[in-house]
């Protein structure tokens, strides 16, 4: 099976300006793989590159290029690909600090190795047996903006809601929480937020206890990563459980993302594929908190609807029952046809909305 890559960019536009904690973005590129067999005319593998800017390990400068020259390295080797050696061949070719790259080619690889249909898990969710159950995503924005995102999530039938914090006033975005909580008490619905980072060790204490009054489920990255003693003492102290999110951004040596969850023992860790190098990685996160009896869910990084769909198919093989984080289909005005849809708070594949077509 001599296989050849190519990848084309492709940049994406959001429906409304995306703000976190960490800044905005109105368009954001991902780079597409392509991966096709000689012997094999007409089957097509795909994948997605897509390094999210500010917080991805790869997101530099001469990241194309890097691309282009693993690319080369892969089509100058001549390979045959199977799932004995599919670790090994990605190993090879793609460079630790590439964690998309290897997330796009593992993709691809993936989808090939299926017979090029864009299924790279067959599981109950691919063949549209079952749904995953989704949070609602509250993205940051003013008071009116994220109050009316809240009613539309509330009216699509979600009942976990996640809503980014740390970029507007503190006291506004407790008065959101306030609202829901007024209306819906922690039995009918779940609350999540997410800090990406944005409180300090000096007034991190106060925010966590203020909004442990309005019965939060968790809060993700309350602090900047790399602060270990700090989020030691929070995993511990913290009125409200603590996911890890960007502390595990460019751990890719398994003995090191042991001993960093042995150290912190978070409640939950948060696990986003393309971020962590892909599915093999994250597999192994999610083997490592299993062990150490921590909590986790699966959450897409701003992928269109072609890294969506094969991020959706992997955390349906694990059948965890909290919600995930992979509603970011409908973000795009641009985005690609996609057999995802989501109803009644639940994520749903429907191979007949999306036929299969090349991409480029």
């Amino acid at each position: 099976m001599p296989l050849k890559i190519v990848y084309k960019p492709y940049t994406l536009h959001f429906r409304n300006e995306a703000r976190t904690s960490r800044g905005a973005l109105t368009q954001k590129t991902s780079w597409l793989i392509k991966i096709t067999d000689s012997d094999k005319p007409g089957i097509e593998g795909y994948g997605e590159c897509g390094p999210l800017p500010g917080l991805s390990v790869d997101d530099i400068p001469d990241y194309e290029p890097q691309l282009a020259a693993v690319c080369d390295l892969f089509n100058d080797m001549d390979l045959d690909v199977f799932p004995f050696n599919l670790g090994i061949i990605l190993d090879q070719v793609i460079p630790q600090h590439l964690p998309s790259v290897r997330f796009g080619v593992e993709m691809a690889l993936l989808d090939i190795m299926n017979g090029g249909e864009r299924v790279q898990f067959k599981n109950a969710f691919s063949r549209g047996e079952s749904g995953i159950l989704m949070n609602g995503l509250i993205w940051m924005g003013s008071y009116e903006n994220m109050a009316a995102q809240v009613e539309d999530k509330l009216n699509q039938g979600f009942s976990t809601l996640k809503m980014k914090v740390g970029a507007i006033n503190f006291d506004q975005e407790c008065r959101i929480l306030e609202s829901i909580r007024k209306r819906f008490d922690k039995e009918n619905i779940t609350l999540r937020v997410d800090a990406n980072g944005a409180f300090e060790a000096d007034n991190v204490g106060d925010k966590l206890t203020r909004l442990a009054e309005f019965d939060l489920h968790s809060i993700e990255q309350p602090v900047r990563p790399g602060q270990h003693q700090l989020m030691q003492e929070l995993c511990i102290s913290s009125p409200i459980p603590v996911a890890l999110d960007e502390e595990l951004i460019g751990i890719f040596d398994y003995r090191e993302k042991f001993a960093m969850l042995k150290k912190l023992m978070p409640p939950f860790i948060i696990l986003k594929p393309t971020l962590l190098g892909g599915f093999r990685h994250t597999a192994e996160w999610i083997e490592i908190a299993n062990r150490l009896n921590i909590g986790w869910w699966i959450t897409s990084a701003l992928e269109s609807n072609i890294g969506l769909s094969a991020i959706a198919q992997f955390t349906a093989s694990y059948n965890n029952p909290l919600p995930q984080g992979l509603g970011t289909g409908q973000l795009y005005t641009n985005n690609f046809e996609s057999p995802l849809s989501v109803e009644n708070g639940c994520l749903i594949y429907d191979k007949s909305r999306s036929p299969v077509q090349p991409l480029f």
